[in-house]
């Protein structure tokens, strides 16, 4: 099984959960795709920028509560072998007839469920409803933007296979907490996507093609540094977290030349053009209309089950 239950426990020595990005990633990501919006979209999206950016994380924080949701954010390519990249079924219902539906669950589901993402924001636009564009819209960013990181493209998604425990935290958390601030994140105007499955595994295989340089550039560093100079221990609120050393950190940054800082640009990208896309396949609607009704605080929270438990997909499962 690759989802486990955890206690909810206060550590004192914490690591990072597998997720996405980090959640500061996530919510940088989705604020700046709003940027790249035409105008006709742009009045509506900006009037709701702290909802789209504030909750680019309501994926991750389903998984912990809602079963099923696990699976949406990756897809272990390489669990089907050599030419896997060319050679999967592009569309669920294919798919399903080569695979067992479990076996594809088991090994994740995100291009298919990205793809059925963007029928139901498309669908949402067609209707003018405005609630639903506003989740979905966040939602998808989130997707996509996971749609962009190697490691969500691999059964070793956190090195637990090379004795790299922790680098997914490493390259999607740790890197862009201590060097984001320095990226380049101007991407330009949306464009049309004509052919968005294509798009989607466009993105996997791309990301994909970088898991080899992801763990072998780290597998490299680590035999240079100690165990004492790899990690140090920061502050966070009450907590004290073990975390990697900002020297690690910027080496293993300066090796990866800029990989970082391009996949979150693509991510970016690929979340305008998609949004955009959503909303030209609807008809175009005139969402400013929208702004004459404005949504109520309690109409935009998220709603999930009671937290009961803690749901993860962590090392060894």
């Amino acid at each position: 099984m690759r989802i486990c239950n955890i206690a909810l426990f206060c550590f004192i020595l914490h690591t990072p959960e597998v997720f996405g990005w980090g959640f500061a990633a996530h919510k940088q990501i989705n604020r700046h795709a709003v940027f790249t919006l035409p105008p006709a979209m742009f009045t509506f999206y900006k009037h709701y920028l702290a909802y789209i950016t504030e909750n680019a994380v309501n994926p991750d924080k389903r998984r912990y509560v809602v079963e099923g949701e696990a699976p949406k954010h990756y897809i272990d390519i390489d669990y089907y072998g050599d030419g896997a990249c060319w050679e999967i079924p592009r569309y669920w219902h294919q798919a399903v007839e080569q695979y067992p539906e479990d076996t594809l669950l088991e090994h994740g589901i995100l291009p298919w469920h990205i793809l059925r993402m963007k029928h139901a924001l498309t669908e949402a636009f067609r209707q003018k409803d405005g609630l639903q564009i506003l989740k979905l819209s966040a939602d998808i960013g989130h997707y996509l933007a996971d749609a962009n990181v190697p490691l969500h493209t691999s059964q070793n998604y956190d090195g637990q296979l090379t004795n790299q425990h922790g680098i997914h935290g490493l390259w999607e958390t740790r890197l862009p907490e201590l060097f984001g601030k320095d990226y380049d994140f101007f991407i330009g105007q949306a464009v049309y996507v004509h052919n968005p499955q294509q798009r989607i595994w466009e993105a996997i295989i791309q990301a994909h093609s970088a898991v080899d340089s992801v763990l072998c550039l780290e597998k490299e560093l680590t035999s240079h540094f100690s165990p004492v100079k790899k990690y140090s221990f920061e502050q966070k609120g009450s907590t004290l977290r073990k975390v990697y050393a900002e020297a690690y950190a910027q080496a293993y940054h300066l090796l990866l030349e800029g990989q970082v800082e391009r996949q979150m640009r693509a991510s970016i990208k690929m979340i305008g053009d998609f949004w955009f896309t959503c909303w030209a396949d609807a008809g175009k609607p005139q969402l400013d209309e929208l702004l004459n009704s404005p949504l109520q605080e309690q109409q935009l929270q998220e709603t999930l089950p009671e937290q009961t438990q803690l749901k993860v997909r962590t090392c060894g499962d």
